[in-house]
């Protein structure tokens, strides 16, 4: 065993402070490294607060992580010390369902494990993430990370850009497709970022007239402020897709009245309360309702390497480990563009 410094939440209405643990040495099939960068998502800040009723305490958030890799078992072929690499938001699954084999890890139907806040395997044994020093993964849950971008500027594509990339890779977006993009946060600018890549035209949909800036910055054809419904008028049955990050409460149906006949509205957001559809707002236009979580290790490598390829990365602000507890505060007030990401070397 060798011990963690970390930063954690001791208990649901705590602050993270620091603390120390023990991960497991290096088995024959297993990875080492240190941790460099590490992104903080949303659904860290939901975890750490006991927000979706599943939290373990204490927790040690974070599943957006790169670093170096220190040791390698005796068995890795994939990495060797020296390596950079990555951990998402997974670090195993049974790798025996149908979906495991598919590489759709993170849709297992015996249950996946997670980077943080969930159990090994062995149903006992905790799991910490990417708010430490370093990690130990098997090397089929680590993910190899190019040289060719800023590694901190990496880090959020763990999440919030296979999030992003998944479905609209699933669902075939790209040239000829008029998407709209519903939110610009740490997922929307993502989305934004790779329908344009993909050749879609872009349309922001935003409630902040003080984004469309930011949002054509970010290679966006058009923007709509949401805030009033009558701008909505001018695209009406307009969108292939609409890809919603928002994860507020907010009007399904309204947005669907955007699609044009067999639209999708793809969710990636994830509102804490249930909202009501109404029927006639899907059958009167064959339109779709549909979700999508992060995507599996063989998916999120090609994200990885398009994202070497054509330049792409977060934007980013970094932190120290610190100012975490500050940086959630400003995150819930919408003072972040468009991710923080903690230099692990501050902890």
């Amino acid at each position: 065993m060798t011990t963690a410094k970390s930063y954690a939440a001791p208990a649901k209405s705590a602050p993270l402070e620091p603390w120390s643990f023990e991960r497991r040495e290096p088995g024959p099939h297993d990875v080492a490294f240190d941790i460099q960068y590490c992104g903080v998502c949303h659904s860290d800040l939901h975890q750490v607060r006991d927000e979706w009723g599943r939290s373990k305490y204490p927790m040690v958030p974070g599943h957006e992580i790169v670093g170096r890799v220190t040791k390698v078992g005796s068995d890795v072929k994939k990495f060797k010390v020296g390596d950079l690499a990555g951990v998402g938001c997974l670090v195993n699954s049974c790798r025996e369902c149908n979906n495991c084999e598919q590489g759709l890890e993170q849709y297992c139907t015996n249950g996946s494990v997670g980077t943080y806040n969930s159990f090994e395997r062995d149903g006992v044994t905790q799991t910490y993430g990417g708010y430490s020093n370093h990690i130990v993964v098997n090397e089929d849950f680590v993910l190899h990370i190019s040289d060719k971008l800023p590694l901190a500027a990496v880090a959020p594509l763990l999440c919030a850009g296979i999030t992003t990339y998944s479905p609209l890779r699933y669902w075939k977006v790209g040239k000829g497709h008029k998407i709209g993009v519903l939110g610009l946060g740490g997922l929307g600018h993502m989305a934004v970022k790779f329908a344009v890549a993909f050749g879609a035209e872009v349309t922001m949909l935003s409630h902040t007239a003080a984004k469309e800036a930011d949002a054509k910055k970010l290679g966006a054809h058009k923007f709509v402020l949401t805030s009033n419904t009558q701008n909505l008028d001018a695209v009406k049955g307009y969108f292939d897709f609409i890809i919603d990050t928002v994860s507020a409460p907010h009007d399904y149906n309204l947005y669907l009245s955007l699609l044009k006949t067999n639209g999708v509205h793809i969710c990636v957001g994830a509102p804490p309360t249930p909202t009501e559809i109404i029927g006639f707002n899907l059958i009167g236009g064959r339109k779709s309702l549909a979700g999508s979580m992060i995507g599996g290790i063989p998916e999120t490598q090609e994200m990885l390497d398009f994202c070497a390829e054509h330049h792409i990365v977060s934007e980013i602000e970094v932190i120290a480990m610190k100012d975490i507890n500050e940086a959630y505060e400003r995150m819930l007030n919408g003072d972040v563009r468009y991710r923080f990401v903690i230099d692990l070397a501050t902890l």
